[in-house]
């Protein structure tokens, strides 16, 4: 027979449908790959959102909780410092911003590693994500920061009020709500830039996304709590019993920051920014060469 006659048999076996006889108990051919339908992916999606997020935040929260303590143990009271050290601001931004590196790292490729509404909103505003995506996405990851703050506020001293986001000394409403703005588009476009937008360092995204959570940090929890996150604003506040009266600075500011990083990455896609800066992408031995 032919090559040509043969590769016509088979595709007419593959296209011919199948005897009862030669299928398993599941209605597929023996050996035959199984795939998601659509709904499971977002199913599949929505369980790594809800363990990654869990982890980030049950680490994010418990190493926070541990600096407080830790500082009111050092200075003998009985009640967190109101104002923030430089160590212990430190302290803290290390504890959300590696907690995030390591967890994305472990779920980007079950879900993104997203773990944020304001995150999944810019996602989709930026088209990297199906809106569709975000309807199971973000109510996994707000119950999340909930199981979050209430196991960690069941397993180990102190309140886990403690660690909720609250403004620094003097500054004010309006000041936090953009503050949180700034502080979210930075995080929201290093995602959408190393991550959404495939290029040679892509692989490297997560660590990217980790520090620059720390970087946004710094300055974060000193002046506004550093949320970027509305879950993790929400979660410890549910577990807690307690709301700021100004908590919706960290729902509005978040989004604002996530739309306003789309809004960028949208426009240097429109105007082709990879033409302003040529051969970022190009092969170690064209470079060389």
């Amino acid at each position: 027979m032919s090559q040509r006659g043969s590769f016509a048999n088979s595709i007419r076996a593959i296209k011919r449908r199948p005897t009862p006889d030669e299928l398993d108990g599941r209605g597929r051919r023996p050996n035959e790959p199984w795939h998601l339908n659509t709904l499971q992916t977002h199913l599949v999606a929505a369980s790594g959102e809800f363990v990654g997020t869990f982890f980030f935040l049950f680490f994010g929260y418990a190493g926070h909780l541990m600096v407080i303590d830790q500082v009111a143990v050092d200075a003998g009271t009985a009640a967190p410092v109101a104002t923030p050290g430089i160590i212990q601001t430190m302290f803290v931004g290390y504890a959300y911003g590696f907690s995030l590196l390591v967890t994305v790292l472990a779920f980007y490729r079950i879900s993104g590693g997203l773990f944020n509404p304001a995150v999944t909103l810019g996602l989709c505003a930026a088209g990297g994500l199906p809106w569709i995506r975000a309807v199971f996405l973000i109510p996994t990851q707000l119950i999340a920061s909930m199981c979050a703050g209430g196991v960690v506020e069941a397993l180990f001293p102190g309140r886990i009020s403690a660690v909720n986001t609250k403004l620094g000394p003097h500054v004010n409403t309006a000041q936090g709500l953009f503050a949180e703005m700034f502080f979210t588009s930075y995080l929201v476009f290093v995602i959408l830039m190393l991550a959404v937008e495939k290029s040679r360092v892509t692989f490297v995204a997560p660590i990217g996304i980790g520090l620059a959570l720390f970087v946004a940090e710094i300055p974060g929890v000193y002046y506004t709590g550093g949320s970027l996150n509305p879950a993790r604003s929400f979660g410890c506040a549910v577990a807690g019993r307690s709301f700021p009266g100004y908590h919706w600075i960290y729902w509005l500011g978040p989004a604002m920051g996530g739309l306003l990083a789309a809004g960028y990455y949208r426009f240097v896609k429109m105007a082709h920014y990879e033409e302003a800066n040529p051969g970022q992408d190009a092969p170690v031995a064209d470079e060389q060469a």
